[in-house]
């Protein structure tokens, strides 16, 4: 019997001890937190079966409670946010487990159903989302994420770094970006989640600082969708400066 959105749950793992941005998930955008934003624009995507936020902090659980929002505490040391979501999912009763970053702000939750409809209709064990390269943005720059895949969309590998390697570039001349830009958002089956985080972390995991490598790795694929609904990464404080600078130009479901 083929899966439907009743069967998913999206789990926001949401941990304040950032080293490049301590209590991130705090920050104010546009007047709310940052948590706050991406558990509202999940809460949009009909039919799920539930909106959670998995925290190990005190002042995260407090804040989250007090604009009513449903919070796990995970009182032991998780390696990332997947590892995190792995936990409060031995706990639940859903099939399919959303990871929703919670420094990625969706402006719809559209781009959420461009993920998980397409995956529900699929056979794919984990999946996730990518971007069409955004003008203007560096492709140098290594808080971006990048992302090649195969003709069958399956991914081959994600990097801080640019990629492919263009070895013939001709000088003073310009190239187009070839890689997309990945987001900060993944869906498993259940069982698939559960064998990720019994994995242990992998040297290019472990390199690249990325925790979707462990799933290449260890010969998990992952199938990619493309969504051209527009997010805000938030991974410094000058990228959170630049948000609310531009936030009225943003229209924000609520």
């Amino acid at each position: 019997m083929p899966l439907d959105r009743s069967t998913v749950s999206i789990i926001i793992p949401a941990r304040y001890g950032s080293t490049r941005f301590p209590g991130k998930p705090l920050a104010e955008l546009g007047g709310k937190p940052l948590i706050q934003h991406a558990y509202e624009q999940a809460s949009l995507v009909t039919g799920i079966h539930q909106v959670v936020i998995a925290t190990d902090d005190l002042r995260i659980q407090s804040v989250v409670k007090g604009f009513g929002g449903t919070v796990h505490m995970v009182t032991e040391p998780c390696r990332t946010g997947t590892d995190r979501i792995a936990t409060v999912a031995q706990s639940l009763s859903s099939e399919i487990f959303v990871n929703l970053q919670a420094d990625e702000i969706l402006l719809t939750p559209t781009l959420l159903t461009d993920l998980i409809d397409p995956f529900l209709e699929s056979h794919a064990l984990m999946g996730t989302l990518s971007r069409k390269w955004p003008v203007g943005e560096s492709i140098e720059d290594p808080s971006i994420v990048k992302l090649v895949s195969s003709q069958e969309g399956r991914a081959l590998y994600f990097s801080r770094a640019p990629i492919p390697h263009l070895r013939d570039k001709q000088e003073g001349g310009t190239t187009k970006p070839f890689a997309s830009l990945h987001l900060g958002v993944y869906i498993f089956q259940r069982e698939a989640l559960l064998q990720f985080a019994a994995w242990p972390t992998g040297p290019l995991e472990d390199f690249e600082k990325l925790e979707q490598l462990r799933a290449l790795e260890y010969g998990l694929p992952i199938q990619v969708w493309k969504t051209t609904e527009a997010s805000l990464r938030i991974d410094t404080p000058k990228d959170l400066v630049k948000a609310n600078r531009s936030w009225h130009r943003h229209s924000v479901g609520s």
